[in-house]
């Protein structure tokens, strides 16, 4: 019989350190051949221009197969509701039989973030501590929580538009920081000598510059996740040793890469590798202290699928869930 898995069920089934031990297995797999993932389909939807995509994937070890139904609904914050949405269908590759469905907007939030902790623990400075957020909605939460896991913060700075969300940021997250947490007065307040950044936000024009952004600098770029958006400016891509989630999938859709490409600023040969290349050893990382890293994240059906897989695994194993009939 099928499960149905609630966002409680899995919160309770997935941390973030799991997540991040997962996702770096997933994106080495994914890298290596051993996934078939189709470039996501894209619907818009409506006069706003808001979102719908379908993210299926097929994982050989451990077996998976599964599909993501996304939403990106900015307006949903006027009703009450959560921007970004999602269910994930899990099914048996065996036989094609239906084995779960779940809540996804948990696990597309904590997966993110656990990506990003990835390629922090493999190309950010040992000693890189403070960690400035562009952003205030739930990434900007759930990368506090990931990254605060690979390395030793020693301050955080937030900035989103809104003041009053910046400060309720730093109110609910100051128990959970392990570190001073300050809301700054603009973005380049909060990214001027920072080691770590995240940029987290819906914006579609460039929030940072790369005069603001100082030497040995990991980025970490979540927000824009179309063509014809971007989070930075063409000098600091340009400037930086950039790594993708995939290829294929930044080229059609990372509006950071594609739109400095469209201005001749570099080719595709500017990306140094995926990051599963780099968690499998195929490519090197940073290659300087000074040199400024950057991974370029889309997010991956893969991704999804192999957290849904463990949190399915987890489920039956403990009982949790509700069985149902279609």
């Amino acid at each position: 019989m099928p499960l149905l898995l609630s966002e409680k069920d899995i919160q309770s089934l997935l941390s973030m350190d799991d997540l991040i031990d997962a996702m770096q297995i997933a994106l080495v797999q994914f890298s290596s051949g051993k996934v078939r993932q189709p470039l996501r389909t894209v619907l818009e939807v409506g006069a706003q221009q808001s979102v719908y995509a379908v993210m299926p994937a097929v994982i050989a070890n451990p077996p998976a197969l599964g599909t993501k139904l996304v939403t990106v609904f900015p307006q949903n914050v006027d009703v009450g509701l959560p921007s970004h949405l999602a269910s994930i269908v899990l099914l048996d590759p065996s036989t094609g039989a239906l084995l779960a469905v779940m809540d996804g907007r948990f696990i597309t939030e904590a997966r993110t973030a656990a990506v990003s902790a990835v390629s922090t623990r493999l190309l950010a400075l040992e000693e890189a501590g403070t960690l400035a957020i562009i952003g205030s909605g739930v990434q900007a939460r759930s990368h506090l929580e990931a990254l605060r896991l690979v390395r030793s913060l020693r301050q955080v700075r937030v900035w989103s538009p809104n003041e009053e969300r910046r400060k309720s940021f730093v109110l609910d997250m100051a128990p959970h920081a392990g570190a001073p947490i300050i809301a700054t007065a603009s973005p380049r307040e909060a990214v001027d000598g920072a080691s770590l950044i995240v940029l987290a936000t819906a914006s579609r024009e460039p929030v940072i510059r790369s005069d603001w952004v100082r030497d040995g600098a990991h980025i970490c770029a979540v927000g824009a996740c179309r063509p014809d958006q971007r989070e930075m400016d063409t000098a600091l891509v340009q400037r930086a040793r950039v790594f993708v989630d995939s290829r294929t999938g930044a080229m059609a859709e990372a509006g950071d890469l594609v739109l400095p490409m469209t201005e001749g600023a570099f080719t595709a040969g500017h990306i140094a590798g995926e990051l599963g290349e780099l968690a499998a050893g195929r490519v090197p990382g940073r290659q300087s202290l000074n040199q400024v890293t950057l991974f370029k994240s889309l997010g991956m059906a893969v991704e999804d699928v192999a957290a849904a897989h463990l949190a399915y695994e987890r489920a039956t194993a403990r009982g949790l869930g509700r069985g149902f009939v279609l």
